[in-house]
């Protein structure tokens, strides 16, 4: 029965081991590929072993621990750190003349001291006897174990060596054959985890903060993590389908293929599918001068659609509807309550050098301090009196975010001198296409919603978006059509320029599919159904993405303009790369908490934001003046766009996020 539990704790050692050294690798530098090269060494030998309950033996006579003591401990630095580790338990009484002298390559030392096979007798009898203890010791239960604990945690291996400790714990204190059950929440020091214990912990109830959950819940490595979601608003209470015949909503997103395939990833998807959305295949876009447009289609770069129109509530609750499947207790897993304070752990409790952990104080003493164990906890305060404690806080909560507030994190950014209505209006027959028109005063974007109604996202300056709020709906619609048809200017009309530029550069790559689609006038609305709303547009930039115990997605982190209707798709990319990072580190044993993991995220989004940011900021300015020569250079880049065939592919790859950037790449 010993010899079952022993094999399985040494396929979970190999495993243990085999994980650092790769997580190792990936942090790169040399100390670190050093420390990877020891781990997968040492896995190695822990593969070869079958280590019993009676002396350590293996098949061969060799002592388990003997055998990763050669592989181990080969250079001056190990071995003072295992003399350090001996010298805590009071196993044995090492000097520094029983220490190793290194060799000068550390692969070639492996080698040789693995075709040696030193057997026990070969070894100081000191030497031998503290071995042996040293090994009991770490498998003995309480103050021993926990010293030698301690020490690990603060070697630069600690990813492993906290995926070591369970294995080591269930080799001593299992019942042989036991087994844990997959997937089960980790116990600190011994001692399960309370209710208002999480792993993580969403701020925000909206598509991205249920983005995050959904994610994590259907990834196999983050599935039975500790996932609330906090946030008041009502609307997380619904699960059924929407109903597709009802009147639109005004608040939509513009998904691309690359939001799409994420949803899809996360088994979101079919349920939009369930509901309204409209996919789009064709895109115009053209200027109020009349001296230029552009024409996009999805053949262009080989695909069915440029993007798909969804409303908001059903991105929502298609997200909601998913975590239903995956989560059986997910009214347990929403808090329908609002963020009153947050309390970081304190510097001086993290990992400092001359404290103990908090585990470790607990075990030492035989008994397990809840407060000990909690600092290093992020504290959450809620409205409703509640107080949550977790590893990893998750900002989803918007632009005027008050976890990123809270957490003193600065930002950059601006406000336009401008503000969008948006609302939904109604067409005689169904539109399929997406049409954007800058004015003087900003854009003017016809999205398709379905059947045959549209979506208008209208820029313009504050007053006058007051004067057309507050307008008649006839009176509305009249001034929607005139913006979009001969308002301001005339429509562009092929002229022998056109063709001279089609003939240039038909030659260089192959010609997109809308090279050659001529100006199409859009839909004409009839009738206004929806109310508009009015909000202000700014650009904002958080310095940083990531504290300790803290990562900001979505708005919280970014805001950009409307004008491509890419702010929701840049939050989409952001959770999807934050639960692959929390995986890497889960899959590791690491903190999720810990900030050089939680840093690869933020490197990963913050250059794909600004780049983003900055095209779209660039557009702005470059048609919020009304000046002859700068009219030229746009109809120039116009033209471009039109007839270039390799960068109008680029910019739509970009803008459907398959490139990052929207030149040559």
């Amino acid at each position: 029965m010993m010899q079952t539990t022993s094999a399985r704790v040494r396929e979970d050692l190999v495993d243990s081991l085999g994980s650092g050294a790769r997580a190792l690798d990936s942090f790169g530098g040399d100390d670190h590929h050093d420390g990877a090269d020891v781990f997968g060494e040492v896995a190695e030998v822990a593969g070869g072993s079958s280590y019993g309950a009676d002396d350590g033996q293996d098949s061969g006579g060799k002592g388990y621990m003997e055998r990763v003591r050669e592989t181990v401990l080969v250079e001056g630095e190990s071995h003072g750190k295992y003399t350090e580790l001996a010298s805590r338990l009071n196993c044995t009484n090492h000097t520094s003349s029983s220490r190793h002298t290194a060799a000068p390559h550390r692969t070639d030392r492996f080698r040789s001291r693995r075709r040696t096979q030193t057997t026990p007798a070969e070894l100081a009898p000191s030497q031998g006897q503290g071995l042996f203890s040293l090994r009991r010791s770490l498998m003995a239960p309480t103050p021993a174990r926990a010293a030698a604990h301690s020490l690990l945690r603060r070697t630069r291996c600690y990813a492993a060596a906290n995926r070591i400790r369970p294995a080591a714990r269930d080799f001593s204190s299992a019942p042989a054959g036991a087994t844990k059950p997959q997937g089960a929440p980790a116990n600190v020091a011994g001692v399960k985890p309370r209710d208002d214990e999480l792993d993580v912990a969403i701020v925000g109830g909206g598509m991205v903060g249920l983005a995050v959950a959904c994610a994590l819940s259907n990834m196999p490595l983050t599935k039975h993590l500790r996932v609330a979601i906090i946030d008041s608003n009502p609307a997380l209470k619904s699960r059924g389908y929407l109903k597709k015949d009802g009147v639109p909503d005004s608040r939509v997103s513009t998904v691309t293929p690359a939001t799409i395939s994420f949803f899809r990833d996360i088994g979101a998807w079919e349920h939009i599918l369930q509901q309204r959305h409209a996919f789009f295949g064709k895109m115009q876009v053209w200027d109020y001068t009349g001296l230029g447009y552009t024409r996009y289609n999805a053949r262009d770069v080989c695909k069915e659609y440029l993007g798909c129109v969804v409303e908001n509530k059903v991105l929502c609750n298609s997200l909601l509807l998913r975590l239903q499947e995956q989560k059986e207790d997910i009214e347990k897993m929403i808090y329908p309550t609002r963020l009153v304070s947050l309390a970081f752990p304190s510097k001086s409790r993290q990992g400092t050098a001359g404290l103990k952990s908090p585990s470790t104080e607990a075990d030492s003493t035989g008994h397990t301090s809840e407060a000990l164990r909690r600092s290093n906890l992020v504290k959450l305060d809620l409205s409703d009196g509640q107080t949550l404690y977790s590893k990893l806080v998750i900002g989803a909560d918007g632009s005027k975010s008050n976890v990123r507030q809270t957490a003193g994190i600065k930002t950059s950014g601006w406000s336009y001198p401008q503000s969008a209505i948006i609302c939904t209006v109604e067409h005689i027959a169904e539109n399929d296409c997406a049409w954007q028109r800058f004015l003087p005063s900003g854009p003017i974007a016809l999205l398709p919603i379905g059947a045959n109604f549209s979506n208008i996202v209208w820029t313009m300056s504050p007053e006058e978006a007051s004067r057309h709020k507050s307008t008649s709906p006839e009176d509305f619609v009249k001034s929607v059509n005139h913006a979009l048809d001969f308002g301001h200017g005339p429509h562009p009309n092929s002229s022998s320029l056109d063709r001279y530029m089609e003939r240039l550069f038909s030659g260089i790559g192959d010609t997109a599919a809308s090279t050659k689609e001529c100006f199409e006038v859009p839909p004409k609305a009839i009738g206004l159904i929806s109310d508009r709303m009015a909000f202000p547009l700014s650009l904002m930039h958080s310095h940083d993405y990531v504290s300790k115990g803290l990562a900001l997605v979505g708005d919280a982190a970014h805001t950009v303009h409307p004008l491509a209707g890419q702010g929701v798709n840049l939050g989409f990319g952001d959770a999807a790369a934050l639960a692959n990072v929390i995986s890497e580190g889960v899959s590791v044993g690491a903190d999720i908490g810990d900030l050089s993991l939680l840093s690869r995220y933020e490197k990963d989004r913050k250059a794909a934001n600004v780049a983003m940011a900055a095209v779209l900021d660039g557009f702005q300015k470059m048609y919020s003046v009304d000046f002859g020569p700068l009219n030229v250079l746009r109809a120039a880049a116009f033209h471009g766009a039109q007839f270039i065939s390799p960068l109008k592919k680029n910019i739509i790859s970009y803008a459907m996020g398959d490139r990052k950037s929207p030149l040559f790449s």
